[in-house]
């Protein structure tokens, strides 16, 4: 939970995940949203990947980007069981 929780305090990593929540996308359209270089925008997808936000899958020459919203519901699921009133 944590490596979800360091990938979401970074603001760049959120407007990503927003971007991906409208349509799978390949690095370089994700960047063309930025002003940042791609290979940052790369280093901000791994973090992603690594905390399983996003999967990636190779089309061609390009890696396209999809959300997992099965691992933010499952980490609110727990974040929110944290603070259950049988837990206290």
């Amino acid at each position: 939970m944590s490596k979800v929780f360091k990938a979401l305090s970074d603001e760049t990593r959120r407007s990503i995940l927003k971007l991906l929540q409208q349509r799978d996308m390949n690095a370089g359209e994700i960047s063309s949203h930025f002003n940042m270089s791609q290979p940052s925008i790369s280093k901000h997808l791994d973090v992603l990947r690594e905390a399983k936000l996003v999967s990636s899958e190779k089309k061609g020459q390009y890696v396209i980007y999809s959300i997992n919203t099965s691992v933010l519901q499952e980490v609110l699921g727990g974040f929110l069981d944290l603070f259950s009133k049988n837990n206290i």
